[in-house]
């Protein structure tokens, strides 16, 4: 499984969490998420049938900004 993990702009509660989990979730492919609202990140395990760009794209998509990566 691979992983990628970025810092974002916008988390601020849970609604924002569950947004973006869900978002994240419908992606095939991806086996897991784990969004880090006190660190305003979020960290997504995906196999071969989807990639980091896809993963970037459904997140700025989703109205957040990634700050690194």
């Amino acid at each position: 499984m691979h992983r990628v993990h970025y810092r974002i702009d916008g988390l601020i509660n849970n609604h924002s969490k569950t947004h973006l989990k869900n978002a994240l979730n419908k992606i095939q492919g991806v086996k897991m998420v784990n969004v880090d609202l006190e660190r305003g990140s979020v960290e997504v395990g995906f196999d071969e049938s989807t990639n980091a760009t896809q993963i970037k794209n459904t997140i700025t998509d989703t109205g957040f900004t990634i700050l690194d990566g």
